[in-house]
């Protein structure tokens, strides 16, 4: 059974009516991923958004030699996939499960419908987008002017939100390419970081000891 509460939490829902909430509701699916599963492979063609029910989806864009670029990390509540609702194209980058995680499919026969029918709900669709292009600005500026220490202090402390003891969600190998670098070069900043006593870490879990001097190296 879909887990109501979490639909209407998502931005892209949040102005249905009950009545169109039931009716997506009706046609949604939850489908478990494992660690390494491919929810959808870039250019696929696209015909369901995704609802993450429980744990993370990376967003990834790969090059023709292999290389990957993590564009996105989706968590509970966070919605994916819905471009083609909209531009019917096939899909911009990969989502692969980073751990177990369970995704509602939600078909986009219906909310095209209920968007027909209703489009002043554009309007929230539009809200969410220009927040996703806003972010796309923020990345693309990161890589303009912080260099690869800069971005690799930035992503730590993203992930870290207000806790200063957080595990990794992902491989050494899956935070290089959130940060637009080799391994070797990120592993290297963290290094420095542990030695100039900004944070502690073992193996996959960090302790932030120097705030304030990590968040002037992100900037």
């Amino acid at each position: 059974m879909v887990d109501a509460t979490l639909l209407h939490a998502v931005e892209l829902l949040e102005e249905l009516t009950p009545d169109e909430m039931a009716r997506v509701a009706a046609s949604a699916e939850s489908t478990d991923y494992l660690r390494g599963d491919v929810v959808f492979h870039e250019d696929d063609e696209p015909d369901r958004l995704y609802v993450v029910s429980s744990g993370r989806i990376a967003i990834a864009n790969k090059s023709i030699d292999g290389r990957e670029s993590l564009v996105a990390l989706m968590e509970r509540g966070d919605v994916f996939g819905e471009m083609g609702l909209f531009d019917q194209l096939g899909r911009s980058a990969e989502a692969r499960a980073l751990e177990p995680s369970e995704l509602v499919a939600l078909p986009y026969g219906p909310l095209r419908d209920i968007y027909a029918g209703r489009p002043a709900l554009l309007w929230g669709v539009v809200r969410l987008l220009a927040g996703r292009l806003r972010n796309t600005d923020v990345a693309l500026a990161d890589s303009v002017f912080l260099d690869v220490t800069g971005r690799t202090a930035k992503r730590l402390l993203e992930l870290a939100g207000d806790a200063d003891q957080f595990a990794l969600p992902i491989t050494q190998e899956e935070l290089a390419g959130m940060v637009g670098a080799s391994r070797e070069r990120v592993n290297k900043a963290i290094a420095s970081f542990v030695r100039l006593r900004w944070i502690e870490q073992q193996d996959r879990r960090y302790r932030i000891t120097n705030r304030d001097e990590l968040e002037r190296r992100a900037r």
